[in-house]
């Protein structure tokens, strides 16, 4: 009977001592487990640091592009298929297409544009969103003029690096005000009132000089304005989105109306010689002598290089 109950008691601590030895195991499995899964979040947050570091190094880059005018290292910050969305303007599409953009940029007088990241969230290891704040100032014919509002960037990783896939700048200025009626007043200017000052549209050449006559070319409303350019002086395609009325005062104005420059098709303009181009007529010109040329419209009156789409 003692040889029985001792067999019982040796087959019962067996049991206890075996049960142990899976707890030991599932308990050891469990911390092996727990210890990867830190370890893994440990290398994902790193690593999104990291990107995050890289992405804001290579906005603060992008920056410092613009400021010295490196249209090649701007597009290259780009994806192949980057998009730049405007406030008011047609979608920018492509590296041709960002590259004319940043060219005209570039060449703006006195531009200071800089932007400030609010976030940037790495949403997996090849894409991210960036957004933040911007100003921006430029000269125009009548001083500073600015801008500012808010950014999103997408960015993707392409090949090892961060680019942008998408650019978003929405302007928080009010906008533009309705035409002002126009002035019940006589204006008048001699000629020893007049102030010229640089003429330099991006993508034009330099040597030109502008005066406003009336209004403001770049607000609503009517304008009249006169252009002194040298001889020689070769106005490059481009198109306006409102119509211009142009009489040539002095010198000699060769002009063409097509999509591609050809100064054999161009037409010749003398002295009191009248043109009239329409809204978004792509046209080209050169001068013989210095030439004077008076220019007017509905404003704001903008320059577009090329041919519109």
């Amino acid at each position: 009977m003692r040889d029985i109950y001792s067999l019982h008691e040796a087959k019962t601590k067996l049991s206890a001592i075996i049960r142990k030895i899976r707890c030991a195991r599932r308990f050891s499995a469990l911390t092996a487990l727990a210890a990867i899964g830190i370890a893994l979040f440990a290398q994902s947050a790193q690593g999104q640091t990291s990107d995050e570091r890289a992405i804001r190094a290579r906005s603060e880059q992008w920056q410092r592009y613009i400021a010295e005018r490196k249209v090649d290292s701007i597009v290259a910050l780009h994806a192949p298929d980057a998009v730049i969305m405007f406030s008011h303007a047609p979608l920018v599409r492509g590296a041709p297409s960002i590259r004319a953009v940043y060219s005209n940029m570039i060449g703006i007088p006195g531009l200071l544009l800089h932007w400030t990241p609010t976030k940037i969230e790495v949403a997996s290891p090849t894409t991210a969103t960036e957004y933040g704040s911007y100003t921006e100032s430029y000269d125009g014919p009548g001083g500073k003029i600015r801008d500012a509002g808010n950014y999103v960037v997408i960015w993707h990783k392409i090949n090892g690096r961060w680019r942008v896939a998408l650019d978003a700048p929405v302007t928080t200025m009010p906008e533009p005000a309705a035409a002002p009626p126009e002035t019940p007043e006589t204006v008048s200017r001699t000629d020893s009132m007049l102030t010229w000052i640089n003429f330099a549209p991006p993508g034009f050449p330099v040597g030109g000089k502008v005066t406003v006559l009336y209004g403001d070319p770049f607000s609503r409303g009517p304008f009249l304005l006169r252009l002194q350019l040298p001889d020689g002086y070769e106005i490059p395609l481009h198109w306006h989105p409102t119509a211009e009325n142009l009489t040539v005062m002095s010198g000699e104005l060769r002009l063409g109306m097509a999509t591609t420059v050809d100064m054999s098709d161009a037409r010749t303009y003398g002295p009191g010689d009248y043109a009239y181009i329409p809204a978004r007529q792509a046209h080209y010109a050169q001068t013989r002598g210095e030439t004077v040329l008076q220019v007017g419209g509905q404003g704001p009156f903008e320059i577009n290089l090329g041919a519109p789409k």
